[in-house]
């Protein structure tokens, strides 16, 4: 991958911290490096559709803003992501504590980058409080357009 912005961090964090919806919805940028990203959703009830289960949207919406974060790494100082199409496959309903998103950067281009997300709910295990269980529970692809800022 190409890292076209040496202070990427800044504009990692800008994509993540100044997204009103994500914040509403509890998104923690957990770790990033170029073409990567790893973010985190502690549930809570408002998370869940009306049997109970993470609903769809929340989930989309991890995957969606965790490929768009990864990619944001690697546009340079002038350029945004915005998503163009993306695909999300839910695997099993979701249940747990958390929900995770580990999204990587698949192929970059000068006007699309392509970007997978794996969509992970953590649960505690049984035998102790500090050791989770993770299950995938969705898969995204997404294509982000580079967009030219002014």
């Amino acid at each position: 991958m190409k890292l076209n912005n040496p202070d990427y961090e800044i504009e990692t964090r800008r994509v993540f911290d100044q997204a009103p919806f994500i914040q509403w919805l509890g998104a923690e940028l957990m770790e990033f490096s170029p073409g990567h990203c790893l973010t985190r959703i502690p549930l809570k009830p408002e998370h869940r559709q009306q049997d109970g289960f993470v609903h769809a949207g929340v989930q989309s919406t991890l995957a969606d803003h965790s490929c768009g974060t990864a990619a944001a790494t690697l546009i340079a100082a002038n350029e945004r992501v915005l998503t163009a199409d993306f695909t999300v496959n839910l695997l099993r309903p979701a249940s747990g504590e958390l929900l995770e998103c580990q999204a990587r950067v698949i192929k970059q281009g000068k006007t699309l980058t392509v970007a997978e997300g794996e969509v992970y709910t953590l649960s505690r295990t049984p035998d102790s409080e500090q050791e989770y269980q993770r299950k995938l529970v969705a898969k995204a692809t997404v294509t982000l357009a580079i967009v030219q800022l002014g």
